[in-house]
């Protein structure tokens, strides 16, 4: 296929689907990820799309939000990997709040299995994924009907969570950085967002790679009250997603990779298989003291290093990913 054709299947399909990652661009023009990425930076310099971490979107800047339909197709294997480690994090007889996200969605679908859980949500899909949960109990907000991602949002919403208090709140975004944290492009679900985070002792992130470095225009957890992020590893040619989670560790983010078997997170990439095999997990610990979330009760635990092996050999990893 010519250069030319190519490049106009590429800006067809991210018309038709408003985001579309290079690695399925790749598999249907049936090329490479390095060609398609040159293709999609040509195509950039035209103003014909936006690139993004690991995909290209239709242009629009800070305010575009595409759709569940584009979301659910943008680097399934990376949040599913990821949807597993978070699942390990959640204990039996917990409460737990989880936001509106396809990765959210995926992580629901694993919680099906922990026995007395609770659960509150904004998010039908969230429900519906634990809708024939044994000994899982649903507990959803009010609020208006968000079409576009099935959550809910608005003062409903909100007034529903005050007085709530749980262990831990699951969230999504539209983007991460270690500057501002986890932000969105729609304000009413910031405000919903910033609600569940109130609501909970502690924050943890779902955010694949293809999100680390993107900013959007509403903060909605800022990186001082995000206890842990829960990523896939970022490709080696990624130096920026690489960098982003330095900062996010200097910061005081505990940071848990999704790599790949037999390795650490180092190993593989999103490139590998997505099954249960590839579940290895690195921990990134606390460089320092980090501010407590209001009402957590003590100080917030570091991470727990992979064989006990010490702060300076996690550090270490961290920087390798960055080198690769």
């Amino acid at each position: 296929m010519f250069a030319a054709e190519r490049r106009q299947l590429i800006l067809e399909m991210v018309r038709a689907n408003g985001a579309v990652s290079l690695r399925e661009l790749a598999r249907v023009v049936q090329t490479s990820e390095v060609t398609v990425r040159r293709d999609v930076r040509a195509l950039e310099a035209e103003g014909l799309l936006d690139r993004r971490h690991g995909g290209a979107v239709l242009p629009g800047g800070f305010t575009r939000e595409s759709g569940f339909p584009q979301k659910s197709h943008l680097a399934t294997a990376e949040k599913t990997a990821i949807a597993d480690l978070a699942a390990n994090l959640v204990e039996e007889g917990e409460a737990i709040v989880v936001g509106a996200g396809t990765t959210t969605q995926e992580l629901a679908r694993r919680l099906a299995r922990v026995p007395g859980l609770t659960v509150v949500t904004n998010s039908l899909l969230v429900a519906q994924a634990l809708a024939h949960a044994n000994r899982v109990e649903v507990v959803m907000t009010g609020g208006t009907l968000r079409g576009s991602n099935y959550a809910l949002v608005g003062s409903g919403a909100e007034q529903s969570l005050h007085g709530l208090r749980v262990s831990r709140a699951f969230l999504s975004g539209s983007g991460l950085t270690a500057e501002r944290g986890l932000s969105t492009s729609n304000m009413l679900s910031a405000s919903v967002d910033r609600a569940l985070v109130q609501a909970a002792a502690e924050v943890v992130v779902l955010a694949d790679h293809t999100k680390l470095g993107t900013d959007t225009m509403f903060q909605t957890v800022p990186t001082d009250l995000i206890t842990r992020l829960v990523t896939d590893e970022p490709p080696a040619h990624d130096d920026r997603a690489a960098t982003e989670l330095q900062a996010l560790a200097d910061q005081g983010v505990q940071i848990t990779v999704a790599g790949a078997p037999g390795g650490s997170a180092g190993a593989g990439g999103p490139g590998g298989d997505a099954g249960p095999a590839r579940q290895q997990r690195q921990d990134v610990p606390l460089p320092g003291p980090r501010r407590q979330v209001p009402g957590a009760g003590g100080g917030l635990r570091s991470a727990t290093t992979l064989g006990e092996q010490g702060p300076g050999a996690e550090r270490a990893r961290v920087a390798d990913l960055r080198r690769r």
